[in-house]
């Protein structure tokens, strides 16, 4: 009887090791290249890009480039959907030459509940379009309309398909606090500086940013 135990202990002590290896695993951020001092960040997506419900220079992006020391581009476009920007963006690619991208997309496809495969796919799309330029990517998360926030299952799937970092928390958490909206899907002045903040964190941990 003891020896039986002695086996269902190590057993039970292997699972959870395991367990906690994988878990380990799975929150290890994807490496970026280091950005030098002089390097440009290309902030690409729709409303919660521009910064609509703030002014323009508490806009992620603007906040983002003080906590950077960073050239950012704002490259949002209100009530742009996916397939649009994915048109949009191979000239600001041209034009700009950022050494990353920042991709916060596919919003109102989620508001118009347009077919989720197609947006995957427009995402997919636009990451392939910088690395076929060589260019790095940040992947933001944003969350399905509804009661309970989270962020939609394809920006995961997409980013580990894709080997990229994601920023998946912060959209949830600020949009369902009041404190940090100006309406009911876009951050207030403050919720931006937190959206900012989170992904200049995401960056720092990628090692993009020292």
């Amino acid at each position: 009887m003891k020896s039986l135990r002695l086996i269902h202990t190590v057993r039970v002590l292997l699972c959870a090791g395991l367990l906690l290896l994988l878990g380990a695993c799975g929150d290890q951020t994807p490496a970026l290249p280091s950005l030098a001092d002089d390097s440009l960040i290309l902030a690409f997506g729709d409303s919660l890009t521009f910064g609509t419900g703030a002014p323009p220079e508490q806009s992620y992006p603007s906040r983002l480039a003080v906590l950077s020391g960073r050239r950012v581009i704002n490259a949002g476009h209100p009530g742009e959907t996916s397939a649009e920007g994915l048109k949009r963006l191979p000239g600001l690619l041209e034009k700009h030459q950022p050494k990353l991208l920042i991709l916060c997309h596919g919003g109102n496809d989620l508001l118009r509940k347009l077919n989720s495969e197609e947006t995957e796919g427009n995402l997919r799309k636009m990451v392939l379009l910088a690395n076929e330029r060589t260019i790095s990517v940040l992947l933001v998360g944003v969350p399905r309309p509804g009661l309970f926030l989270n962020t939609a299952a394809l920006y995961s799937k997409l980013a580990t398909e894709m080997n990229v970092p994601l920023e998946a928390e912060s959209l949830p958490e600020l949009l369902g606090d009041n404190r940090y909206k100006s309406d009911l899907i876009h951050p207030n002045g403050a919720g931006y500086q937190q959206l900012a903040e989170a992904i200049y964190g995401r960056l720092k941990s990628a090692g993009a940013l020292r």
